[in-house]
């Protein structure tokens, strides 16, 4: 049975993941585990490969969602997309790291979305 937390985060991916398909995007993978961590979205538009970080609250008690990217959780994210690079692309290719963040709650009808681009250049 999945807990309150791990069903808002959830929502928050399929959030997220319906927000970048309306915006041209295929989702190539959802909460693919690596060694250093799990990468939430890994997304493609052309040539292009896109690992995001969703973060979600329903309120802001604990700061807002993206403030919970500290420098582990970025170093995470780097090693986590660059051991996906190593282990599934076969040739060099152009890539980032972006951060969606989602305020707001299942079946609420303001929820707010925020996307960081290119987070940890």
């Amino acid at each position: 049975m999945m807990h309150a937390k791990q069903m808002v985060g959830r929502w928050g991916e399929n959030v997220a993941a319906e927000y970048l398909k309306n915006r041209g995007y295929t989702i190539v993978a959802r909460n693919r585990r690596t060694p250093y961590g799990e990468l939430d979205l890994i997304a493609s538009k052309g040539a292009e490969l896109v690992f995001v970080e969703v973060k979600t609250r329903t309120n802001n008690a604990f700061g807002l969602p993206e403030e919970a990217i500290n420098p582990a959780k970025a170093q995470h994210l780097l090693d986590s997309a660059q051991h996906f690079l190593l282990e599934y692309s076969p040739q060099e290719i152009d890539w980032r790291v972006d951060v969606i963040a989602i305020q707001g709650r299942p079946n609420g009808t303001d929820t707010q979305i925020e996307w960081f681009q290119n987070v940890l250049s």
